[in-house]
């Protein structure tokens, strides 16, 4: 175990520990009415409470933590090289988000188990970690939890940030708890970040990061059922098949005017509508017609269907195969931007919009790589998906991931040394 330095216990801590006493007062109401709504996992919803909790893998556990469906995924990657590299570990990945779970049980890597992470009470941590003991806690990307960090310090369980992400308006907010970050930061055995803006960002916050990229680049393709794509191929094979995904409506509309050009010149073509929130089927349905045929509903599309909704949650392996080209979703609104390296592992050409904030450095990477390409509007998306060489986006991407997988093998090396003595 490594030494530890006594955790400042600065004003802000101090006062976050006193009130995450009271949480446990409005937890169950709260965790209810989540349920309700339909927000929370029907069955293990108690892990949140740190209750019915699964049992703990013998031997050596390394914890990582993330807080939603995109940053678990990207976990992927990091795990095989943990597990490689130290091959009597487990692994144990917290989340958050409903939806994280149900997508990554369907992509579990071998030896790793999910939980819920625990609301960040003294109770409901004192169950959580009295139960899986972890030998080390990784917190990646933003999620972060006071009353865990001073916990896990306390009982001498090293702990590092990896892949932070830390843009201007984060780091705004991150501003007016400074002296809280600073403690919790002056704890960590080691803290990375994606890039330099967010490096400095953290250096201002009282951190002192290097840089090792994103982990999305070095995350494994996305699981599918193979029988139901090699059924799908065969039903599509004279088609020219592209998709919007995950999508959100202003993707839709420029989507389906560039997909109202193309099919001028290639009657055959098929647009994929994959939403990032099923429950808007009826409302995209409306859009497109009516008579779309759905993927809930195991329809398949016949010659003359020009559209196919898919609106089933976690098949996004499934619909990038079918693919050759994707027009990421998120960069014609406000969402900013979606995850490009997912369609990138399974060669999938990449375009996407104008509004990529929530994912700047990635789609930087590749368009300076060429391994991606903007467009404007429909009509400029028509003409790429038209003319544009989308085997060498594709392979450029491709470049692009094997020299991100070099910063996360040399990521997963210095993690797995925090496990052995200084």
């Amino acid at each position: 175990m490594m030494p530890r330095s006594k955790m400042h216990r600065g004003v802000l801590l101090r006062l976050y520990l006193f009130i995450a006493h009271l949480v446990p007062m409005i937890a169950p109401s709260v965790l209810r009415r989540r349920l309700r709504k339909g927000k929370e996992h029907p069955k293990r919803w108690p892990e949140k409470q740190g209750r019915a909790l699964a049992a703990r893998p013998e031997g050596t556990l390394i914890w990582l933590h993330a807080v939603g469906l995109g940053e678990v995924m990207s976990l992927r990657g990091l795990i095989a090289r943990l597990t490689a590299l130290q091959p009597d570990v487990q692994v144990l990945v917290t989340s958050t988000t409903a939806a994280s779970a149900e997508v990554f049980v369907r992509n579990l890597p071998p030896r790793t188990l999910h939980q819920f992470l625990p609301l960040d009470a003294p109770l409901y941590r004192k169950r959580f970690l009295d139960h899986f003991k972890p030998n080390l806690c990784i917190w990646v990307e933003q999620d972060i939890w006071p009353g865990f960090v001073h916990d896990l310090h306390r009982d001498g369980v090293p702990q590092a940030m990896v892949a932070t992400r830390m843009n201007a308006e984060s780091f705004r907010l991150h501003q007016k708890a400074a002296k809280l970050y600073r403690d919790l930061y002056g704890v960590m055995a080691m803290i990375t970040a994606q890039d330099d803006a967010s490096a400095t960002h953290l250096r201002r916050l009282g951190a002192g990061p290097s840089v090792s990229g994103s982990l999305k680049p070095a995350a494994p393709a996305l699981a599918c059922d193979g029988a139901v794509l090699e059924r799908l191929r065969d039903a599509l094979q004279n088609r020219w098949v592209w998709a919007v995904a995950p999508s959100h409506p202003d993707d839709e509309q420029i989507a389906i005017a560039a997909h109202d050009i193309v099919t001028q010149a290639d009657p055959t073509a098929l647009l994929i509508i994959a939403p990032r929130y099923p429950e808007r089927r009826d409302e995209i349905t409306a859009q497109i017609g009516g008579n779309a045929p759905i993927r809930s509903r195991d329809e398949i599309p016949s010659q003359d269907d020009r559209v196919w909704l898919c609106d089933t949650f976690g098949e996004m392996g499934l619909i990038y195969r079918l693919a050759r080209a994707i027009l990421v979703g998120g960069t014609f609104g406000p969402v900013a931007g979606h995850n490009p390296w997912e369609a990138a592992a399974l060669d999938t050409a990449i375009f996407h919009g104008p509004q990529t904030a929530n994912f700047a450095h990635d789609f930087e990477v590749l368009d300076s790589a060429g391994g991606a390409l903007k467009v404007d509007d429909a009509e400029a998306l028509a003409t790429a998906l038209m003319h544009h060489d989308q085997p060498e986006l594709a392979q450029n991407a491709r470049d692009c991931i094997a020299k991100a997988s070099a910063q996360t093998d040399k990521l997963a090396q210095d993690l797995v040394a925090l496990l052995r003595p200084a």
